[in-house]
């Protein structure tokens, strides 16, 4: 089942429900979606740039809910967690620390980097290995760890 089929049935799930907040997060995520695939001018989506844009999503609301709790701004940062919790469903699921790990040293002999002035090539080989299943933030600390 393709990611537009879930976010579909889902919706109508959540009319059903009358969940107005899960509603929203996927009207939204499918606006986003249909907003791609307009720009990129084709009918549907390879799952790739799908897992792409959700990433996006969810990162923007991850950034938007530092920022809030910053602030202070509680109420906001509720919201937010619950979306970034809906959000969650549909991503594929997050590799574990150990399995990142293992991953960012079989590519660092890979492409057999020993100094950080390799950090590029070492990232551009690992982010297409682990797209929608690791935060980049994490995937870069982790490189960063094992090129000194």
């Amino acid at each position: 089942m393709s990611l537009l089929d879930r976010l579909n049935d889902d919706m109508k799930q959540a009319m059903r429900a009358k969940d107005k907040e899960k509603l929203s997060v996927i009207r939204m995520v499918k606006a986003s979606l249909q907003n791609e695939a307009i720009h990129l001018g084709v009918n549907t989506l390879r799952e790739e740039d799908e897992l792409t844009i959700l990433s996006r999503e969810l990162k923007q609301r991850n950034e938007s809910l530092k920022e809030f709790k910053n602030a202070g701004r509680d109420d906001l940062a509720q919201k937010l967690e619950k979306e970034i919790e809906i959000l969650q469903v549909y991503m594929p699921e997050q590799l574990t620390d150990e399995e990142l790990e293992e991953i960012v040293k079989e590519t660092i002999a890979e492409v057999n980097a020993t100094s950080k002035k390799e950090f590029g090539k070492v990232m551009g080989r690992i982010m297409p290995k682990v797209k929608g299943k690791a935060d980049g933030a994490s995937v870069q600390k982790l490189v960063q760890q094992h090129l000194q």
